[in-house]
């Protein structure tokens, strides 16, 4: 009987980065605590980081989602809104012009 086993290879990039001493301190405790090589806490850290940082834009997009069901704008009202804006802001850029020439 035969035993298949399927190993896939995983790359590796080598790099050098610089880092405090205090950063290096806390990789290496982090490392033995989690018995693992700096570089696998490295990553773990890293991958952590950038989890939390894709909740954070999701929680920013539910909010603005929120923020405008709440102001129940019409398309066309919508549509009036962002033509005053850019008015606006053709008329700052032209009041600049004006006094910086």
């Amino acid at each position: 009987m035969a035993i298949l086993l399927k190993i896939m290879a995983s790359t590796s990039i080598k790099s050098t980065y610089s880092l405090d001493v205090e950063t290096v301190r806390q990789l290496e405790r982090m490392a033995s605590h989690l018995g693992v090589s700096k570089s696998e806490a490295l990553r773990r850290a890293i991958r952590a980081a950038a989890r939390e940082n894709a909740l954070e834009e999701r929680d920013a997009v539910a909010a603005l989602d929120e923020l405008q069901r709440a102001l129940d704008l019409s398309d066309a009202a919508a549509r009036e809104w962002a033509r005053r804006a850019e008015d606006e802001r053709r008329a700052g850029s032209r009041r600049r012009e004006a006094t910086s020439g």
